[in-house]
């Protein structure tokens, strides 16, 4: 009920943790940084819209896993770890049906949570994943996200969160950035845009060709997509840098970090390009 259709994301989710999680609304709205009074209006509403629901028939497995996802991306702020409640309620939808999706989410979210405490320096600013310290790593939530997603695929019905989850744990086995199988992490994309036909999914596909391929034949992937998706200007600093087209690259740096969505990431971005123009400098 918490994650129907009538209701928008933002509602789903805060509603859900409300109802579900056992959230108060000053913790909900702590976690989405908005005033208290804006939450507890949004999460009225909610119910509003969905009081004449009825509990008399099943919903619609496919939207809440959309929601415990969303809820899983929001991370951590505050005092209130939404990445681990997004966890934990989605071990208790795993432990009631017996959907390959679901176990494939929650496989997806313990290999990405698996990666936590490597993902920041001391003053906050993020590693990117080549770079991480994987000693850091969680190496019992990699075992047991690798142990669910295995059981998941070997009942042959593929879906999303299950080739998500494939990828992740490609990135989880390699033991150096070096020696990451980005080939199979192409064929891993290359099921999930068949499955989804995401532009977001194509952005990051042109990312691993670029990795397995070569610089050149990443840039011909991101040229089939709309450079109005977001992080396409970061994913094209990427691959031109890896070309060699150090002034194409710090310019797209810098133009990525004025669309960035967050501080964190903006403040990734601009170093990169101050890094590039310095060298340039250099020259």
């Amino acid at each position: 009920m918490c994650a129907h259709p009538s209701l928008t994301p933002a509602s789903a989710v805060a509603l859900t943790l409300r109802a579900v999680g056992g959230l108060t609304t000053r913790q909900i709205a702590q976690a989405y940084l908005v005033p208290e009074a804006t939450m507890a209006q949004r999460i009225s509403r909610a119910k509003k819209t969905v009081s004449g629901v009825r509990f008399d028939r099943s919903g619609d497995v496919g939207t809440v896993l959309r929601v415990l996802y969303l809820v899983f991306n929001e991370g951590y702020s505050g005092d209130v770890d939404l990445a681990a409640e997004a966890i934990r309620l989605t071990r208790q939808l795993s432990a009631g049906i017996g959907d390959e999706e679901v176990r494939g989410l929650l496989a997806l979210m313990l290999l990405h949570h698996s990666r936590r405490a490597a993902r920041t320096r001391a003053d906050g600013s993020l590693v990117p994943l080549a770079e991480q310290d994987r000693s850091l790593w969680d190496v019992r939530l990699i075992a047991e996200g690798v142990e669910i997603l295995q059981a998941a695929l070997a009942r042959d019905r593929l879906g999303e969160y299950q080739a998500q989850a494939a990828i992740a744990a490609l990135h989880a086995d390699a033991r150096t950035a070096a020696e990451t199988d980005w080939v199979q992490i192409v064929e891993w994309y290359d099921e999930l845009v068949a499955l989804t036909g995401s532009p977001v999914h194509r952005l990051n596909r042109a990312v691993a060709v670029g990795e397995a391929d070569g610089a050149r034949a990443g840039l011909a992937a991101l040229a089939e997509l709309d450079p109005g998706l977001p992080r396409y200007a970061a994913v094209a600093a990427h691959l031109h840098e890896r070309d060699g087209d150090l002034p194409t690259a710090a310019r797209l740096y810098a133009e990525a970090a004025l669309a960035a969505p967050n501080l964190p990431e903006r403040d990734h971005l601009t170093r990169q390009a101050a890094r590039l123009n310095a060298a340039l400098r250099g020259c």
